[in-house]
């Protein structure tokens, strides 16, 4: 039986006793009264064992709760070291990455310079070379010149009296 509804019937059996003049007493029915306490050593050690239970289980399931929330806190702290680690590997092979980009473009840059500077000297040399070639055809046809006009017969010619009238 229910603790609060024992309770509840004491109070009414208190209340329907009867009171005895000028004092703060009453006449109690005695087996009434003796039965309602039976009944309350029955049910309080119950009430207590009940109660007992229920704050072990309660107990129980904080203990759950707090190993639960502590597993969860130390996956989520390993999660960020772990996405903290990633993110400074990502970072470093960024860096790397620029470095290696960097050097590339300096490289590449070394080596056009280097590639104009060979054209130029090149192109330098096959000048000069072209100048020696157009010099020698400028003196082949000189002289093939030369040789035709001395190989002219002299009547073709015109005299030096000729050209000087002429």
């Amino acid at each position: 039986m229910d603790i609060l509804h024992l309770v509840d019937r004491l109070e009414e059996l208190f209340n329907e006793s009867r009171p005895i003049w000028l004092t703060h007493s009453v006449i109690v029915d005695e087996d009434r009264m003796l039965d309602l306490i039976d009944q309350m050593r029955v049910a309080i050690p119950e009430e207590i064992k009940k109660a007992q239970q229920i704050i072990a289980q309660r107990d129980r399931i904080l203990a759950q709760a707090k190993e639960e929330a502590n597993r969860t806190l130390a996956l989520a702290r390993d999660k960020a070291d772990k996405s903290l680690e990633d993110n400074e590997l990502i970072m470093a092979a960024n860096s790397q990455a620029n470095q290696i980009v960097e050097r590339a473009h300096q490289e590449a840059a070394i080596t056009q310079h280097e590639a104009d500077q060979y054209i130029l000297d090149s192109l330098g040399k096959l000048e000069m070379e072209l100048d020696q070639l157009l010099s020698q055809v400028r003196n082949g046809i000189t002289a093939l010149k030369v040789d035709a006009y001395a190989q002219e017969p002299q009547e073709s010619r015109p005299s030096p009296l000729e050209n000087d009238l002429l």
